[in-house]
């Protein structure tokens, strides 16, 4: 990405904030987590939404607030009940990050999700993003936040490029910081990540619908091939992330142990099954109850 000195003038800075939220007044979806913005919402809300399409996060969320609608109803429970409760939505390293979290809220902070980011970065699985998106839109504090799709839209407006760099450069940090306008910056932060959600995507943007489509520069000089690094996309048949999944599909379903001749049967490959299962283990997502029956953790 070019340097983040590349700014829009002021008068064009004014229009980007104005057409895009203006357009996100228009447009934005009505999510569960917009109608109740409460720190604990969002904060489920964007455990879960990480590498995980909203379509697939609405029903187990919904789920999860009915029965947990507070840390401490969570960290009550179980974690092997968290693991459960997270379904197929994958990663569920993210189910036990979210209780350890819970736990960690009741512990310290009496229950309440912390409002400052540098108490919420002391949480299990909380980094810059979760940190900044909790205290944007449940406290409507004036603080950066940076996902995938606000990151391609900056980078396709602003600096004029495709996609941006794997990974947050600080030039992009400070970019964004400069972009964040004097108020309303919570509403900002969710225009941004709507535009590039909906509009701006990453593989077949709409540039005719988009708002800002007569600012954007990747779009002015003719729509550049990304020339980085090849993205590579995320395979699933064969890996280890499915073979992982099919084991913990059979422990989510009942709540004795389950023998090892069950687990043994929904993967082919015997040495994959294996390492999978014995890293589902050292994750701490499964609990070996005797060497020939596996649990959800307790």
């Amino acid at each position: 990405m070019p340097p983040s000195s590349a700014r829009l003038p002021r008068a064009d800075l004014a229009r980007f904030h104005d057409d895009v939220i203006a357009w996100f007044g228009r447009e934005a979806r009505d999510l569960p987590w917009r109608r109740d913005a409460s720190a604990w919402a969002v904060m489920v809300s964007e455990f879960m939404l990480q590498q995980t399409p909203v379509a697939r996060v609405l029903p187990v969320y919904a789920a999860w607030m009915a029965r947990w609608p507070t840390p401490a109803d969570l960290a009550a429970e179980p974690t092997g009940e968290a693991v459960r409760a997270w379904g197929r939505l994958g990663y569920p390293r993210r189910a036990l990050r979210l209780h350890a979290a819970a736990v960690a809220i009741v512990e310290r902070h009496g229950g309440e999700v912390p409002a400052s980011i540098d108490e919420l970065r002391t949480l299990p699985g909380v980094g810059e993003y979760t940190a900044g998106a909790i205290t944007s839109f449940a406290h409507r504090g004036r603080a950066v936040v940076m996902d995938t799709n606000i990151r391609r839209v900056f980078a396709r407006v602003v600096s004029g490029v495709e996609f941006p760099a794997a990974g947050i450069t600080a030039a992009e940090r400070e970019l964004a910081t400069a972009l964040l306008p004097a108020e309303d910056a919570h509403v900002w932060a969710a225009a941004t990540m709507e535009l590039g959600a909906l509009v701006c995507t990453a593989r077949s943007p709409r540039c005719v619908e988009c708002p800002v489509a007569s600012l954007c520069r990747w779009r002015a000089a003719g729509y550049p091939a990304h020339d980085g690094p090849a993205r590579r996309g995320q395979a699933w048949d064969g890996t280890d992330r499915q073979c992982r999944g099919r084991l913990m599909a059979v422990l989510r379903e009942t709540d004795a142990p389950v023998p090892k001749t069950m687990l043994d049967v929904v993967w082919p490959d015997a040495r994959q099954r294996e390492r999978c299962l014995d890293a589902l283990v050292a994750d701490g997502l499964v609990e070996p109850i005797t060497d020939e029956s596996y649990a959800l953790p307790t």
